[in-house]
């Protein structure tokens, strides 16, 4: 079973930076693909990043591209979610999620019900 542990969150001001890390101690970790998913207060849940297995394929959601970058290491086991230009309605809970993906499969999935293993989830919040 994979284990997932999001790091990395805190209190910001805007326009500061922050790295979020997702991290699996367990699992074929380089066999899953992974989302970044963000839930504000009184929000559903949104995709915000995904990444493929192999890494080659990425993508955002409209509001976060330019300052959003999502990369993997499989040394460590981890990905990570580099948020730059942060802005207050960044605001939100962001949980990372692992779903397996065949080699050919170069798709990222945007539905939350598409993840197989969840984290717990790390507190973001930006003060304006």
């Amino acid at each position: 079973q994979v284990q997932l542990a999001e790091s990395g969150g805190g209190l910001v001001q805007a326009g500061a930076s922050l790295r979020l890390s997702c991290a699996s101690s367990r699992g074929a970790f380089s066999s899953w693909a992974i989302g970044w998913f963000r839930q504000a207060p009184g929000k559903e849940r949104e995709f915000v990043s995904g990444i493929t297995r192999n890494g080659r394929t990425t993508r955002y959601i409209d509001s976060v591209k330019g300052r959003f970058t999502i990369t993997r290491d499989y040394a460590k086991n981890a990905v990570y979610l580099q948020m730059n230009s942060l802005k207050p309605e960044d605001t939100a809970i962001y949980s990372c999620a692992a779903r397996r993906q065949i080699l050919t499969d170069q798709s990222i999935r945007d539905t939350a019900g598409e993840y197989d293993y969840w984290g717990q989830g790390t507190q973001v919040t930006v003060s304006s």
